[in-house]
């Protein structure tokens, strides 16, 4: 699709659509809306007075506008409470807006800059990136098993968006617009890439396949590839991530991007990725019920690789590394067990209380293979803990670790909407992990999961090396759709990540 700003008058614009907005509570419109409201005869007031247009956030009217416009229809866009307008408003009334206009089979419109006027410290740039990343978010589509042409099969094409043009009539904002875009094009453009790694099936995205999207990411954007393969990890002892790739015949690697583009002497910041590619909680079996949604585990580690692109398309001046743990955790007469104990890359011992929460065990290895590389500082993301979407539900990710990097993240993700909640550490929850048999177990007792997960990590990394735990278990995928989000794989952590690394 393309994105583009243009000087011009909304009145004027000749399109499939012309998007603008209107605040609840609103019973006559102003601006861009009331022009449009005045060339239509005042159909937008009556709409209000009838109760037909309410500016709800998210709510989208359309109207045709029977050649009293060159823009053969206009719809409008709510933006809910004025005094409740943020970015992340905006964000979801655009996306919600993009995902109704594409279901009527539009695939072209121009659109205002929604809410400028409301929020004072935000620039033309700020806002054209929040309409770029939610457009283009709102616009995903996971279709690509589907051997029909229509969603129910009935031979229709299914519509895809083509063009987005903002519209602005102060000529002197278009440099900042244009740049807005194109980067809020490019941060979509590396969540979109992720959702497709983790939409893929599990039958298709295996440990190895992972890699193999990993070096074709390094072939794009050169960067530095490297896959440790059993015998690898064998070498290294990194019996975590054996122990719990060891039941399945998709066996396991670990993943190793380097995108270097700081200074000579600059310390990299370190990623490290859960990939768990199907889990199936091996011995300690899963229920059936939703047991087709474990596929969805490995999005830490798609996260990383979708992390990893928006640095390169941004062009950020860092240096990063991506660790990827990849995983298939399924039961077999191979399988490990309860009961066991492992050795880590570390050397630490950990006794094996319950097989499904095998996440940890590999980030283990990472963990402790990051904190030799001289890092500046490391950060996981996982889909780790079911305790923590009881904590947060499907809305935010759990942060844990260095409480500046914390406070750090949680500014991140207020700003962009991939929001992150701080969660406690407490030494309470590290004498949880305490085992009697070995030096840490890898469960810690019914209350408290999320803390106790982190506690478990931060065993693994020095204790000079910040680090910060991110659980994304509960937004990392949705299963009804929802403004930006479409059924599936959210791309959480991508834009929180590359918010944060901006921003420091």
């Amino acid at each position: 699709m393309n994105l583009k700003a243009i000087k011009s008058d909304v009145t004027e614009v000749e399109t499939g659509a012309v998007v603008v907005n209107l605040f609840e509570g609103v019973t006559k419109p102003s601006g861009a809306t009331g022009a449009i409201d005045r060339a239509l005869g005042g159909q937008l007031t009556q709409m209000i007075a009838d109760g037909e247009l309410t500016g709800s956030l998210g709510e989208t009217r359309v109207v045709h506008t029977a050649g009293r416009l060159p823009a053969r229809r206009v719809a409008v866009i709510g933006l809910g409470k004025r005094e409740g307008l943020d970015l992340e408003a905006v964000r979801r009334a655009v996306g919600t807006a993009t995902r109704q206009l594409l279901a009527t089979g539009i695939t072209e419109w121009h659109t205002v800059l929604h809410g400028g006027g409301s929020l004072k410290k935000t620039t033309p740039r700020d806002l054209a990136e929040t309409i770029a990343e939610a457009t283009m978010m709102g616009a995903y589509r996971w279709d690509r098993f589907k051997t029909t042409t229509g969603p129910t099969g009935d031979g229709r094409p299914v519509p895809k968006l083509e063009e987005v043009t903002v519209v602005e009539a102060d000529g002197r904002k278009l440099p900042q617009i244009r740049r807005g875009l194109d980067r809020g094009s490019k941060i979509a453009e590396a969540v979109n890439y992720t959702r497709d790694l983790g939409n893929s099936p599990p039958n298709e995205m295996t440990p190895a396949a992972l890699a193999d999207h990993a070096r074709k990411l390094g072939d794009q954007h050169a960067m530095e590839v490297e896959v440790l393969t059993v015998e690898d990890l064998k070498q290294q002892g990194m019996g975590g991530i054996l122990g719990v790739g060891q039941g399945s015949h998709n066996l396991p690697r670990l993943i190793i991007v380097r995108y270097d583009r700081g200074r000579p002497s600059a310390k990299p910041t370190v990623i490290v990725g859960k990939a768990v590619t199907f889990d199936a909680g091996g011995i300690s079996i899963k229920p059936s019920r939703h047991l087709e949604e474990m596929k969805f585990d490995k999005m830490g580690g798609c996260a990383v690789l979708g992390i990893l692109k928006a640095a390169a398309l941004l062009g950020l001046k860092q240096s990063l590394i991506g660790v990827i743990p990849a995983v298939e955790n399924l039961p077999s007469a191979a399988a490990y067990r309860p009961g066991d104990i492992l050795e880590s890359y570390s050397g630490k011992t950990i006794e094996v209380i319950n097989t499904d929460a095998e996440g940890r065990l590999i980030l283990a290895d990472g963990l402790a293979w990051a904190s030799e590389q001289n890092p500046r500082e490391i950060i996981d993301i996982a889909t780790l803990t079911g305790a923590c979407m009881v904590a947060l539900g499907e809305t935010a990710a759990g942060v844990f670790g260095d409480e500046r990097a914390v406070s750090k993240f949680v500014e991140a993700g207020a700003r962009t909407g991939d929001r992150a909640w701080a969660l406690p550490l407490y030494d309470e929850f590290s004498e949880n992990m305490r085992s009697e048999v070995a030096d840490i177990k890898n469960a810690g007792g019914h209350w408290g999961g999320a803390s106790n997960a982190a506690a478990f990590l931060k065993f693994f990394v020095d204790d000079a090396v910040q680090w910060t735990h991110i659980d994304i278990a509960g937004n990392a995928y949705v299963t009804k759709p929802r403004h930006y989000e479409p059924l599936g794989a959210t791309g959480a952590g991508v834009r929180l990540v590359i918010e944060y690394l901006t921003s420091r």
